[in-house]
């Protein structure tokens, strides 16, 4: 697993959100994004995370920056995700994982004794111009959001 660094350009994509329409990396230009990788809708981990990041959304609309979270879930399993945790930014499905492999998140895991293969809890902001600015491999999924906010507020432009 080779994950992409700051300094990188972003992998260009196009994934389906919630509703199955596509959404495009190209189409953002002149936003942030934050890309925020997951492992599955519904979990506890991925729930805190969402949760956390649902209820400072006004902070990241503040910065800019669009979220946008990223799991191998099946396009129809991300609308129960959102209603059920009322989420405020939309989720993509990359089904075969062809993005996480893209962004160097998708690899080996262990888990309870058990190896195989997945998504690594990795966020990418990406800049306006489409360039990777900073990678977030560092945190809690309690924390994520406080982590993301405090770079932010840290480098305002």
């Amino acid at each position: 697993m080779q994950t992409l660094t700051a300094g990188h350009p972003a992998p260009q994509f196009s994934l389906p959100n919630e509703h199955g329409e596509q959404v495009t990396l190209s189409e953002l230009s002149g936003k942030k994004v934050l890309m925020y990788f997951y492992p599955k809708a519904m979990t506890p981990g991925c729930t805190v995370q969402a949760q956390c990041l649902r209820d400072t959304q006004s902070e990241f609309t503040e910065h800019n920056v669009v979220v946008f979270g990223v799991s191998p879930d099946p396009v129809k399993r991300l609308p129960k995700f959102i209603e059920k945790e009322g989420l405020n930014f939309s989720l993509l499905s990359d089904e075969d994982h062809a993005v996480a492999e893209a962004f160097g998140v998708w690899g080996e895991k262990k888990f309870m004794g058990k190896i195989y293969d997945g998504i690594h809890r990795i966020s990418f902001l990406i800049d306006e111009n489409g360039m990777i600015e900073h990678v977030f491999d560092k945190f809690k999924t309690k924390d994520h959001h406080e982590v993301v906010l405090g770079y932010l507020n840290a480098n305002q432009s």
